[in-house]
């Protein structure tokens, strides 16, 4: 009875505990699976937010294309039949390459005058669109994209417009649109099998979803303010937007009217405010998802578990006899001790092998066969010395092995096996004897271990020291040549060196320095400027080198040195030195005298101003002898022409059609006269001053070039002819390399007064350039403009890469100085 009772709460004991792990099991497995849900949810919702976002900009560079194209200005400016066809022709060649619903043109006042769908039944042609956002933003400058349902065609649609601008108008002369079709977008969100994917404008109107009973119904309940505005708008039709019934119960879980509860995630649309990408989860089919593999797969294994607790229940009560329980425990250890034995024998990662006293082999282990590519029953009854080499096998016969077997014992043998394959390896043994009743050893057990990788190593290693040897030999004599040359270098270079730590205090003077300031190297380390320099000398010394330091960076400076023979200028190029662990720890210099090379500067600068003073005054005699000899002499050939022109009109018809053609040739030619005089010599700019004459060669550049170009200027005062007349060319040849080379479509030109001196900024949106990569003869037009900005006191920089565009900045002082 007692035995029952034990085997019972022995059965109740285990069914609990399966119990209890089968619900901790189902707990942990359903915890997991919620969490892979959530994480799936998240970045499948990114996956929509951002394949959503990269269809909503595809179409934006296109409509900017398409609003540049001259088919479309001209039918605006001029609407007429030939214009209008090339129109609907490039509309509809836009329509075709892009794959959109429709392309269509509208005119200021909103209405559609051109449409790749003109001939379709919905077509836009004579519709009137002025209450769209997206063409209030357009007309006003500025391009717009809009979600919304077709009023028109009833066809949901992203809609991309842009303003179209006219040459000579600064206002926009009309709007093109290009409408993308969603439901293309809407095809790779998939089935709603349990996955809800939606799109909603900021009140929640659903505008996207794989839910097509979704679609124009409200996620969330409105106001009647909100649908007031929603029907105002007609973005949505004209309603109803009908409540799905979703209420929110926490961050991630919303509830609908059946009590139907969702796993929801949402992400923010890039560049639309307020429009969201909802992902919805049911949480049922989740749960179902995770319960129904669980009872499909624990159901047998329940089963089987009972199953084995009553057989173990049975097996226990036939066991109940303590000798029969005793003699079966130690049969059964008995009998596990032996395969344990012979699995690890057999199937131990290791080479194991046994020989009798003859050297034959007894057994080996699987590892043992394989290493060598042969089976088991191949070596079995072979001598173990077979399998080495000659020299291996040689010292175990004669050595190692009668040896052993008088000790029993060996450790760390080295010798070398030939595989099947003929591939010789290297191996370590080790192994211990089995002795017989009679004490004598019978039998070896061995263990070897592969080393042939190990010793290739140590022979590359030994290699690579040797090699690493004369690497460093070479080093050494490599490093002492350089020296040598540095050495040699430092005390005949022309220009004096030295090096200061992080404190300013000198490290090494080369001999030029030394004779330079009369000191020696031994002295002046470990000194600052100011012990050893005129203070002067030294102030510059310090502030250049503290610029280095700030800067982190090397720099190029001028400095005055006076020496016996007279003031000196030096170019010093001074650059940080750093320690190990990239700290500057101190600062180098190299110092050459430019003083002659400065003075031959200034002479050729001279020779340049006075150059260019008489490229004015030829230019100036010129633009009048072209505007007073050659424009007078085509006035009275104007004059003429208009006399013959009415006395021919009615006696001979052809004569006047010729002398009509005349008078528009003078006038032409006239016309370019006048260009060509005021390109040469402006007269506005001697006569109203240098903002004048910018202002109205700006206005002629644009003329001539189509190129947009803005002049600004602030409040300027009079300068002198010599700053006017170099600020003006210096502009013009801006604004000629722009129209030449850059492929620019906008250009700003701005004049300020700035600190004493006049600021000129002339930026373009061109393709730009590097600096480093100009020929010589690309050059000149640049080199001009730093000369006349040099000679007129000032400095000019160009700031300019390739694909950003260029910007010129010249700053010249006014009154001869600038702060």
């Amino acid at each position: 009875m007692n035995l029952r009772i034990i085997l019972f709460v022995l059965a109740l004991l285990a069914f609990l505990s399966a119990s209890i792990g089968g619900f901790l099991y189902y707990s942990s497995l359903k915890e997991s699976a919620l969490k892979e849900a959530e994480r799936q949810a998240v970045a499948h919702a990114d996956m929509v937010k951002k394949n959503f976002s990269a269809f909503l900009s595809e179409s934006i560079r296109p409509t900017k294309t398409l609003a540049g194209m001259h088919a479309l200005k001209d039918v605006l400016i001029q609407s007429d039949e030939s214009n209008l066809a090339s129109a609907n022709a490039m509309l509809d060649h836009f329509q075709e390459t892009l794959n959109t619903d429709v392309c269509y043109l509208m005119d200021p006042q909103g209405n559609t005058i051109a449409s790749s769908n003109r001939n379709a039944p919905d077509s836009f042609v004579g519709k009137n669109f002025i209450f769209r956002p997206y063409f209030q933003k357009a007309i006003k400058g500025h391009s717009a994209t809009y979600l919304a349902l077709g009023i028109t065609s009833g066809k949901r649609g992203a809609y991309y417009s842009h303003p179209i601008y006219s040459d000579n108008i600064k206002s926009p002369v009309g709007v093109v649109v290009i409408k993308m079709p969603i439901e293309r977008t809407e095809k790779e969100l998939g089935p709603d099998l349990d996955r809800i994917v939606l799109v909603t404008d900021p009140r929640g109107i659903v505008f996207i979803s794989n839910r097509k009973d979704w679609l124009y119904h409200s996620l969330w309940k409105l106001t009647e303010n909100d649908v007031s505005e929603i029907a105002e708008s007609l973005q949505f039709g004209r309603g109803p937007w009908v409540w799905i019934g979703l209420e929110q119960k926490n961050n991630n879980h919303l509830m609908d009217r059946s009590g139907n509860t969702y796993l929801f995630h949402k992400r923010q649309l890039d560049n639309y405010p307020g429009w969201h990408v909802f992902e919805l989860r049911d949480a049922k089919a989740i749960s179902k998802r995770i319960s129904d593999p669980i009872i499909s797969v624990t159901g047998p294994i329940v089963l089987t578990l009972c199953l084995l607790i009553g057989l173990s229940v049975f097996l226990l009560y036939r066991k109940a006899s303590y000798e029969i329980a005793r003699r079966k425990a130690f049969e059964k250890a008995l009998q596990e001790s032996k395969e344990r034995y012979r699995t690890l024998y057999l199937n131990t990662p290791a080479m194991l092998h046994s020989i009798d006293s003859e050297g034959n082999l007894l057994s080996v282990s699987d590892y043992w066969a394989a290493a060598l590519g042969y089976r088991r029953e191949e070596v079995i009854g072979r001598k173990l010395t077979e399998f080495f080499t000659e020299n291996s096998r040689k010292y175990a016969e004669e050595t190692f092995i009668p040896a052993f077997f008088k000790t029993g014992f060996s450790k760390d043998i080295s010798y070398q096996f030939v595989t099947k394959t003929g591939e010789v390896r290297d191996f370590l043994l080790s192994a211990i004897g089995i002795r017989g009743e009679d004490g004598k050893i019978k039998r070896s057990l061995a263990i070897s271990f592969d080393v042939t990788e190990r010793k290739r190593a140590e022979e590359a290693l030994k290699n690579a020291k040797e090699a690493l040897s004369l690497y460093s030999k070479d080093l050494e004599r490599q490093v002492k040549k350089r020296t040598e040359e540095i050495s040699s270098i430092l005390r005949y270079t022309p220009a004096f060196v030295y090096i200061k730590d992080a404190d300013g205090r000198y490290m090494l003077v080369n001999s030029r320095y030394e004779e330079l300031f009369g000191v020696q190297n031994e002295m002046i380390r470990g000194k600052t400027d100011y012990e050893i320099l005129p203070k002067d000398v030294a102030d510059q010394f310090r502030t250049h080198d503290q610029k280095v330091v700030s800067v982190k960076n090397h720099c190029q400076v001028e400095e005055k040195i006076l020496q016996p023979d007279g003031l000196h200028t030096y170019l010093s190029v001074k650059f940080p030195v750093y320690d190990e662990s990239g700290n500057i720890n101190g600062v180098g210099g190299i110092s050459t005298d430019i003083t002659a090379l400065k003075k031959a500067q200034d002479q050729l600068r001279l020779l340049s101003g006075s150059i260019m003073d008489e490229q004015e005054k030829e230019r100036s005699a010129l633009a009048r002898e072209l505007h007073d000899e050659l424009g007078q002499v085509l006035t009275a050939l104007r004059i003429d022409s208009s006399w013959m022109l009415d006395r021919l009109k009615e006696i001979d018809p052809k004569s006047a059609l010729r002398a009509l053609s005349m008078c528009e040739l003078i006038d032409k030619t006239i016309e370019e006269v006048r260009r060509m005089a005021f390109r040469l010599r402006p007269g506005v700019l001697d006569d109203l001053g240098l903002i004048d004459a910018l202002e109205a060669y700006a206005t002629d550049f644009e003329r001539r070039t189509g190129i947009t170009c803005v002049f600004e200027h602030a409040d300027v005062p009079d300068v002198s002819e010599t700053l006017a007349t170099a600020a003006y060319r210096i502009a013009q040849e801006a604004l000629t390399n722009a129209a030449r080379h850059a492929a620019a479509s906008h250009i700003e030109v701005k004049v300020e007064a700035q600190n004493g001196g006049l600021l000129l900024n002339v930026v373009d949106n061109g393709k730009g350039f590097n600096l480093f990569e100009l020929s010589e003869s690309e050059g000149f037009g640049l080199a001009g403009m730093r000369e006349r900005a040099n000679l007129a006191g000032g400095e000019l920089e160009i700031h300019s890469a390739a694909g950003k565009g260029t910007r010129i900045v010249c700053n010249m002082p006014i009154d001869g100085g600038m702060s």
